[in-house]
C-alpha cells in the first residue's frame, strides 16, 4: 500500500502544477472566444495543433529514455549530460529549419498572412524542449513541489501577459494614440500576441530552471546515447502517430470542411477546439496521472509483483475517469456556458455539443492505454508502442479523410473514438500475452458501460422533463447513485486506501456497513 500511496503523493503534487496550470490557461477559453472572431479562434486553434507535431520531433522520446536507464543503469549522471548534449545540438538544428522553411508551413496550416507565427511558435518548441530533461531530472529526484510552482508560475506569467496584450494595451492605445502603445499597438493581431505571451511563459520557465538547465557535463556517452536512441526511435513513431490521434484532426478539418469558404472552414475547427475543450477534467486527469506513473511505474518494476501493483493503480484510474465523465456529460448544460461570455458566439460554439460525449469517452480509452502502456516499455519492446499507435493514426486519418467531406467535426469526433478504442483493446491483448498483468478487465468494462447507460438515461429524462431545476436533479441523483454504487462494490479496497481509507471502516460512512 506504501507504493500506493506514493503514487498518489506524486499524482497530487504532479496533478496540483498540470490540472492547475492547464486549467488555469483553459479558463481563457471564454476570453479568447469573446476577443477573437470565431474564424480566428480557428487560426490559435490550428497553430496549437501543429505545435505538438514540432514537440515530438524536438524531443525525440529523450524524457523516456531517460527515465528506464537512469533507473535501470543507476549512473543518473552521466545519463543526464548525454541526453542534454544531444537535445540541445538538435534543437539548435531543427530551430533553424524550421524558421527557414516558415512560408511553407504557414501555407500548410493556413496561415499565410502570419508566416512570423513560425517562428514564434519555433522559439516557443525550442524552449519547451529545453525544459524537458531538467523537469524529468525533477521528477527523477522526486521534487514535485519545485516542479509544481515552476509549472504554475510561467503559466500565471503567460495569463498576465496575454491579459495585458490583449485588455490592457488597446486602452493604452485609445486613451493616447500618439504615444507608445498608439503607435506600435495593433488591436487587429490578438493570435499573434496570444503566441507571444506563450514565448514569454516558455522562455521564462527555462529561467526557472538554470540549476537543473546548468546542471550538465559535456560529457557525451556515445555508447549510452546509442542504447537510448535505439529505446526511444520506436517511441518517436508512437508518439507522432499519437498527435496525428490527438490534434491533426483540427488540420484536417481546415483542408477537407464541407464549407465553401476558407473561413467558414476556420470556424468549424473553432467549434470543435472549444467544445473539445469541455473534455479538460479527463485529459488533466490523465496528464497529472502520466507525470506521476512514468517514473513510479519503472521503480516499481524492481519491487516484488509489481504486477498486481499495476492492476490496482489501473482500477482506481478507471474510477476516477468514469465519475469524471459523468461530472462532465450530465452537467452539459451548465459547462456549455463556459465556451464564451459572448451570448452571439455562445450560439454557434453550441451546434458543437454533441461530439463531446464521444470525446469524453474517447479520452477515457487514452487513458486507460497510458496505463497499459507500461507492458511494451518494461520489457523493451517500445516498437510495439510505435505499431499500436500507428495502427491508431491510420484509422484516423482514413476516417477524418472519408467522412469530414460529409460530416464535418462529428467525423473528427468519431475517430477520435474509434482510433482510441482501438489503441486500448490492441495493447490490452498483446500486452497481456507478453507481460500478464491481473487488470479487473471483466469489471472495469462493467463501469464504463453502466455510465454510458447512465448517461443515455439521463438524456431520456431531460427529454421529457424540460427545464434546469429537472436537468440538475437528474444529473445529481444519477452521479450519486454510480458513486454508491462504485462504493459498495470496492468498499475493501477504499477501506485499504491510506489516509481516507479510514473513512471506509464499518459505520463511519453511512452507505454500507460491513
Amino acid at each position: 500500500m506504501s507504493s500506493i500511496k506514493k503514487l498518489a503523493g506524486q499524482t497530487m503534487w504532479y496533478g496540483v502544477s498540470s490540472i492547475v496550470a492547464r486549467f488555469l490557461f483553459y479558463l481563457l477559453t471564454p476570453y479568447f472566444t469573446t476577443k477573437l472572431s470565431v474564424a480566428r479562434y480557428g487560426d490559435m486553434s490550428l497553430m496549437y495543433a501543429a505545435i505538438p507535431f514540432l514537440n515530438v520531433i524536438f524531443t525525440y522520446g529523450i524524457e523516456t529514455a531517460f527515465f528506464r536507464f537512469a533507473t535501470k543503469e543507476n549512473n543518473s549522471k552521466s545519463i543526464y549530460n548525454t541526453s542534454f548534449i544531444s537535445l540541445l545540438c538538435s534543437t539548435f538544428f531543427l530551430t533553424i529549419l524550421l524558421i527557414a522553411f516558415k512560408s511553407s508551413i504557414a501555407h500548410l496550416l493556413r496561415l499565410d498572412n502570419n508566416p512570423e507565427f513560425i517562428i514564434y511558435a519555433s522559439l516557443i518548441i525550442a524552449f519547451d524542449t529545453l525544459c524537458t530533461l531538467p523537469f524529468a531530472k525533477l521528477r527523477l529526484d522526486q521534487r514535485p513541489r519545485k516542479y509544481a510552482l515552476i509549472r504554475i508560475a510561467t503559466i500565471i506569467l503567460q495569463i498576465l501577459v496575454t491579459y495585458f496584450l490583449l485588455s490592457v494595451c488597446p486602452r493604452f492605445a485609445a486613451e493616447n494614440p500618439n504615444g507608445f502603445f498608439g503607435a506600435f499597438y495593433n488591436p487587429d493581431y490578438g493570435v499573434g500576441y496570444i503566441i507571444i505571451a506563450n514565448l514569454i511563459a516558455s522562455f521564462s520557465a527555462l529561467l526557472f530552471l538554470h540549476k537543473e538547465f546548468f546542471a550538465f557535463e559535456f560529457k557525451f556517452n556515445k555508447k549510452i546515447w546509442v542504447e537510448m536512441m535505439i529505446y526511444s526511435m520506436p517511441l518517436i513513431i508512437a508518439g507522432f502517430g499519437g498527435m496525428i490521434n490527438e490534434t491533426f484532426d483540427r488540420i484536417m478539418l481546415s483542408w477537407l470542411a464541407p464549407v465553401t469558404s476558407v473561413t467558414a472552414a476556420k470556424d468549424q475547427v473553432a467549434i470543435y477546439s472549444a467544445c473539445y475543450k469541455l473534455s479538460i477534467l479527463i485529459t488533466l486527469f490523465i496528464q497529472a496521472f502520466r507525470m506521476g506513473a512514468e517514473p513510479f511505474f519503472f521503480k516499481q518494476a524492481e519491487g516484488q509483483n509489481p504486477q498486481k501493483v499495476y492492476a490496482r493503480v489501473m482500477k482506481f484510474f478507471v474510477i476516477t475517469i468514469t465519475v469524471m465523465f459523468l461530472v462532465v456529460a450530465l452537467y452539459i448544460d451548465i459547462w456549455k456556458y463556459f465556451l464564451s461570455t459572448d451570448p452571439e458566439k455562445l450560439k454557434i460554439y453550441w451546434t458543437g455539443l454533441k461530439v463531446v460525449p464521444i470525446l469524453l469517452l474517447a479520452n477515457m480509452f487514452l487513458g486507460i492505454y497510458y496505463n497499459l502502456s507500461i507492458w511494451y516499455k518494461l520489457t523493451h519492446k517500445t516498437i510495439a508502442g510505435a505499431y499500436i499507435t500507428l495502427i491508431g493514426a491510420a484509422l484516423t486519418l482514413l476516417i477524418n479523410f472519408i467522412f469530414i467531406p460529409y460530416f464535418g467535426y462529428m467525423a473528427c469526433a468519431w475517430a477520435t473514438f474509434l482510433c482510441y478504442f482501438s489503441m486500448m483493446l490492441i495493447s490490452f491483448v498483446w500486452g497481456q500475452k507478453d507481460y500478464k498483468i491481473p487488470y479487473a478487465w471483466k469489471k472495469l468494462c462493467a463501469y464504463i458501460v453502466i455510465v454510458v447507460l447512465l448517461f443515455f438515461i439521463h438524456e431520456g429524462i431531460t427529454h421529457f422533463l424540460k427545464g434546469n431545476f429537472a436537468n440538475f436533479i437528474s444529473a445529481t441523483l444519477l452521479l450519486a447513485l454510480y458513486v454508491w454504487f462504485v462504493l459498495n462494490v470496492e468498499w475493501k479496497e477504499f477501506q485499504r486506501l491510506p489516509v481516507v481509507g479510514k473513512y471506509f471502516k464499518s459505520g463511519n460512512i453511512l452507505i454500507r456497513n460491513r
